[in-house]
């Protein structure tokens, strides 16, 4: 999946010289979290977030005496070392900027202007859609050899029994010699593929039912 099919194109952006005070109306009016700053050019010149609005913005109690902080420009308080991404960009790839820079948007350039943007939202729904966790089914989890061949051999039974995988995904086990096929599976009763799995001889680690062997 691509940056492209998930970021948010209708992107609410500021000038360097619009104030804290017309950060704080967008986000609220918009409820959002963060707003690119685009210079004269449509170039991205910063960045701000809600935690910059508040760390820069005056106590409630304080607001009369220091009004005139809410009017200072928003180059003031803006973050500039923005990090990007492009339209083609893998998601897989920026979800893990995302973690390693600990960041919570990524504005999106194409041709070196504002094409869109991406939040942890976006990416968690992604990830969502992704694994099938928002369709109705059933997850199932087999532990089986690292080695090739083991995702087709699997798959197998699922298709001896005609039930549809929504998604598939393989995790690393403990125990190098091993990893674990986590299958999103359209059945709400997976009794019978369970038993076939067992059968083939596979070690299901979920669901763990009654009679299983873990």
């Amino acid at each position: 999946m691509i940056v492209d099919q998930i970021m948010t194109r209708h992107v609410f952006t500021l000038d360097p010289q619009d104030t804290l005070a017309r950060a704080i109306e967008v986000m609220k009016e918009n409820r959002i979290r963060h707003i690119p700053i685009v210079n004269k050019e449509g170039s991205v010149a910063g960045i701000v977030s809600d935690r910059d609005v508040k760390d820069a913005s005056p106590s409630v109690f304080q607001i009369a005496e220091k009004m005139d902080e809410l009017n200072q420009p928003l180059e003031n308080i803006m973050k500039t070392d923005v990090i990007t991404g492009h339209p083609l960009d893998f998601v897989e790839e920026i979800s893990s900027i995302f973690f390693e820079r600990k960041i919570g948007c990524m504005p999106i350039l194409k041709a070196g202007k504002l094409a869109g943007i991406i939040t942890e939202t976006d990416l968690l729904h992604s990830y969502v859609q992704l694994t099938g966790a928002n369709q109705p089914g059933s997850q199932i989890e087999v532990k089986v050899p690292n080695r090739a061949g083991m995702l087709s051999e699997v798959s197998g039974v699922f298709q001896q029994r005609n039930i549809n995988i929504a998604s598939v995904l393989v995790y690393p086990d403990r125990d190098q010699h091993y990893k674990v096929l986590v299958f999103r599976v359209q059945t709400m009763n997976p009794t019978g593929i369970i038993s076939d799995l067992e059968a083939a001889g596979y070690h299901v680690l979920w669901p763990n039912m009654p009679g299983m062997n873990v």
